[in-house]
Order: structure tokens, then sequence, then C-alpha cells
């Protein structure tokens, strides 16, 4: 009975209603709320578990730890392309300014499926400055971007920096020729024989 008894002073003393009035309220809002959120949700809806989605599931089931991520050093826009998600035994990978990221980890958001999945196997420092989902942004091209849009990009960049590990460096496809042409070259020069070789 003490328990009771300093339960109803503590209750007036707090409140500075008297017990009977407290649980009135009490149950008067709790009749409320179930008035309110019966008005957005079917009643069979009410007492049932929350659905959990194959996909969602499939991931939480996944024991599998993550991969280390691949260092690729130099690799252009077209090899970057096949790093889109399509392949699910290569890492998913996207750049800013330049920089490749493995953004594997945020497979969820950048893979198949997910809400920045257009960005995945591409440059996308442009639609990143500029908030955009249009396809003809996705790409590195920065002309035009004012200092608003580059600090948002800036933003976006140190995200990728302290999130993802950063796993090459895109280049043009002019410099790769350039680059083929002269270990082609050198290689002649190394071994001149087998040129004349192949030449009879």
């Amino acid at each position: 009975m003490g328990l009771y008894t300093s339960v109803m002073e503590e209750i007036s003393f707090y409140t500075g209603l008297s017990p009977a009035a407290f649980f009135t309220i009490l149950a008067m809002m709790v009749v409320v709320y179930r008035t309110v959120s019966g008005m957005f949700v079917s009643p069979e809806d009410y007492n049932k578990p929350p659905v959990v989605s194959a996909r969602a599931n499939s991931r939480l089931d996944e024991s599998e730890p993550p991969r280390e991520p691949v260092q690729l050093g130099e690799i252009t826009d077209r090899e970057l392309r096949a790093y889109d998600g399509s392949d699910p035994s290569k890492p998913l990978l996207m750049a800013i300014k330049g920089q490749i990221y493995d953004v594997s980890n945020g497979r969820n958001f950048y893979g198949p499926g997910g809400p920045y999945a257009m960005f995945a196997g591409k440059e996308c420092s442009r639609a990143l400055a500029l908030l955009s989902f249009k396809p003809d942004d996705i790409n590195g091209n920065l002309e035009g971007l004012g200092e608003e849009e580059l600090t948002i990009l800036e933003d976006w960049e140190f995200k990728f920096i302290e999130k993802y590990p950063k796993v090459g460096q895109l280049i043009a496809e002019q410099r790769t020729r350039q680059n083929e042409f002269k270990e082609q070259t050198q290689d002649n020069l190394d071994n001149p024989n087998e040129c004349k070789e192949e030449e009879k």
C-alpha cells in the first residue's frame, strides 16, 4: 500500500493534478492517438509485424565479409564503365574529380536498383556538384560551374575520401593510346631482331 500512496503523491506533486485527473488525461491521450493513427493505417495492418523485403533480407543474411579494394591504377572512362555493378564479381566503382573510389560497401545505394545506381561506373563530378540526376550531367566536366556548385562538389569529395577507399585515377583515352604506342616502340627498340623476323 505504501508504493501506491507514494506514486499518487508523486503524480500530484509533479503534475499538479489529482491522480484521477492525471489518469483520465492519459487515457484520453491514448484514445486520441489510436483514433488519429487509425485514420492513416488500415485496421488489418495495424497489428501486423513489419515486412522485410527479400532484397533487404538477402543483404542481412550475407555472411560474406567485405572484399579488399582492388587497386586499379590509371584507367579510362571506358574501362571504368565495366565496374557499374552489372557484374557482381567486380567491385562497384565511381569517380569524382578524376579519382576512382570503390563504393562496393554502399552497394545498396550505388548498385543496381539503388537510388544512385546511375553514378556507378562513371565519372560523376558535374552531377554531384549540380545535385542532378540528369544523364547529360553525369560526367567530369566542371566548366561553367559556380563557386557554390564547386563547394558542393568538394563536400561530396570529402565524404567519399572519408567513407570509401581510393583505388585509381581516370586518364584520358588519348593518353593511353600514346602510352601503348610508346611501349610498342620501346619493345621494338629493345628487340630489333623480333621486328625483322615479323617483317619476313
